[in-house]
């Protein structure tokens, strides 16, 4: 059985950096998201500039305006970050269903079942961060651990944009602090100081019978800790409801072939996704985005489910021909699946169908091969030499 893997994704300062993404003129600048001093008001995210003045969230505001002056203060607005959090959970969605948003700006995602789609856990940590830059110019910071805990703790080690691949686990928690600990407080701090715990190490040396004496439920959970141990899964709030790739092309194409071969790309690679993962798809969704960005978004349904990535392309490429007028130029061109489903728990026809038998085996057969040999290993034939953009190609998606 294949070791457990978990990413966990924490944006970079998440509400400063929106704000100043979207306000150039506040880049650079000693930035805080939070109420007014006059108000009682407490700082919900400062930029690191600011942070470089001692400021940080749930300070008051008034302490934060005294240790920087010349502090921006930007209100709130929570409206807008929730519609960059929902963008950014569908980026991780691309790598997998099993996601587990903890807050607006940071989430845990088990990659378990994704490693060799995708070449690595690593890789797919630098993917996702290419994919939040190109996507929302933000820049989050990614750590992968065998639990959450571990994975937790790395996204922390090297931010902003850091990528940290915790390994060895007894080593990277030898030297922490016991601040460091997720969960953590000044109260628990101060109690185990006094007793000469500074460090991971020296609570390691404790018992569980003894913290479980001091510390309660607590205490059983700081011997967890110091040994790396956390049983929790990965538990997604819902279900993915699709799974999708697209592509923003270097020149606006205006040529139906190169299209269609980067539809038939993607939804090779979409359909590899989701028998990954078990499931299949019973709608197919067209996207496209001109020149001036107006955007037609296209949607049909499948006669019944499916992970065959032909049937997808080819209800793409009818969903083309029906709204591209074959003279417009595209910017961006993009297929998703939806109405997803359990494969298992579809009930078995009734009778056979020999064509859908002969697609599943051959689709087990390449499924095999791209896992032993790289998602590389095989290329349709019309797409060799072809301008497509295979997976690993520099673009955006």
């Amino acid at each position: 059985m294949a070791s457990t893997v978990i990413i966990h994704v924490d944006m970079d300062a998440f509400f400063a950096s929106v704000e100043q993404r979207d306000n150039p003129a506040l880049q650079g600048m000693p930035l805080a998201v939070g109420g007014k001093a006059e108000e009682r008001g407490v700082i919900a995210t400062a930029s690191y500039e600011a942070r470089r003045y001692g400021i940080r969230s749930a300070m008051p505001t008034a302490t934060a305006l005294r240790l920087c002056p010349g502090l921006v203060l930007v209100p709130p607005d929570h409206k807008k970050y929730a519609l960059v959090s929902e963008k950014l959970m569908d980026i991780l969605r691309r790598y997998t269903p099993v996601i587990e948003p903890v807050s607006l700006d940071e989430a845990f995602m088990d990659v378990t079942g994704s490693l060799k789609l995708f070449g690595g856990a690593e890789a797919i940590g630098k993917m996702v961060q290419a994919d939040i830059k190109s996507a929302l110019s933000l820049t989050a910071s990614v750590g992968v651990g065998p639990n959450k805990f571990i994975a937790k703790l790395a996204s922390d080690w090297k931010k902003p944009e850091g990528l940290t691949v915790v390994g060895d686990v007894e080593g990277f928690l030898a030297g922490l602090a016991i601040s460091s600990l997720w969960g953590v407080g000044p109260q628990t701090v101060e109690k185990l100081e006094k007793i000469g715990i500074k460090t991971v190490t020296d609570l390691k040396g404790l018992s569980c019978r003894y913290l479980a004496g001091q510390f309660g439920v607590a205490g059983e959970r700081l011997y967890q800790m110091a040994r790396g141990i956390d049983p929790r899964p990965v538990t997604p709030e819902r279900k993915a409801k699709s799974v999708g790739r697209e592509i923003t092309f270097p020149s606006d194409i205006v040529d139906r072939q190169v299209l269609l071969d980067n539809l038939l790309d993607m939804s090779d690679y979409i359909c590899r996704v989701l028998r990954r993962q078990g499931m299949v798809c019973q709608g197919v969704t067209l996207k496209i985005k001109y020149p001036d960005l107006k955007t037609v978004t296209r949607a049909t349904a499948l006669s019944g489910h499916t992970s065959d990535g032909i049937r997808v392309y080819k209800a793409a490429e009818e969903l083309l021909d029906r709204n591209w007028s074959g003279v417009v130029p595209v910017r961006l061109i993009g297929v998703s699946t939806s109405r997803l489903a359990d494969r298992e728990t579809l009930p078995a026809a009734l009778f056979p169908d020999r064509e859908k038998d002969r697609s599943k085996k051959l689709n087990s057969a390449v499924d095999g091969l791209l896992d032993r040999f790289g998602e590389n290993a095989l290329v349709r034939g019309r797409l060799v030499g072809r301008g497509s953009r295979r997976r690993g190609n520099k673009g955006k998606e």
